[in-house]
């Protein structure tokens, strides 16, 4: 029963890992080519498409769900250690807060079609529900440490994208678009954003307290 158990968790992962780094390339390709992710009536230059690719948190938390995932596939129950623990966490739960804001603030203003809107479900829909779904079902359990090591990474990316932007002219969502909005209103979002991850670490903690943990797993307890 352990190694059914054990096979399934691996193919979830597998399926995870497998679905978002096809859903990164194929956001990559329609960059490339030119295409549109928001709302832009004018493509820059390439290489500044490239540069506002890399830096939609979006990306990241997608980027970090297939390598997470993809560390899972052969051991479903490893501990990688503080560093591994956070961008695990980061994975799930910025995904998942990524796809509620994106329903509730920027679906609304998408007009998109074809590829790019199969580009744009994949990434906002389908693999946050992949993420949430295989770690509610598979864990691993124990996994979630503490509160500052998680933060260090939507920290990072708010202050590079709040000090990069005046000096680009571009902000890649625009409810933290200072120009348009200034920083009274842009830090208010910001802050009813954080309350949203922080509710969802939150619950991801007391549920990680909650769920079962699985037989393989108490084999081989997770280091504290």
């Amino acid at each position: 029963m352990a190694a059914t158990s054990d096979r399934s968790a691996s193919a979830w992962h597998l399926l995870t890992a497998v679905v978002t780094t096809a859903a990164l390339v194929l956001q990559l390709v329609l960059i490339v080519q030119g295409n549109a992710v928001l709302d832009e009536t004018e493509q820059p230059d390439l290489g500044t498409r490239l540069i506002r690719f890399v830096s939609y948190l979006t990306i990241w938390s997608n980027a970090l769900v297939a390598w997470s995932s993809a560390t899972l596939v052969r051991d479903p129950f490893r501990d990688g250690g503080p560093a591994w623990r956070a961008l695990r966490l980061n994975a799930v739960v910025l995904c998942l807060g990524g796809g509620i804001v994106h329903f509730f603030l920027l679906r609304p203003i998408l007009d998109l079609h074809g590829a790019d809107w199969l580009a744009d479900k994949l990434l906002h829909v389908v693999v946050p529900l992949l993420a949430t779904i295989g770690w509610l079902a598979f864990g691993p359990r124990g996994r979630i440490g503490r509160l500052v090591p998680f933060l260090v990474l939507p920290v990072f990316w708010l202050v590079y994208t709040l000090v990069r932007g005046p000096f680009a002219n571009w902000y890649p969502y625009p409810f933290i678009d200072v120009d348009e909005h200034g920083y009274a209103v842009v830090l208010a979002n910001c802050a009813g954003v954080t309350v949203l991850m922080l509710a969802l670490f939150a619950g991801a903690l007391w549920l990680d307290r909650r769920l079962p943990v699985r037989a393989a797993q108490e084999r081989e307890p997770a280091q504290r």
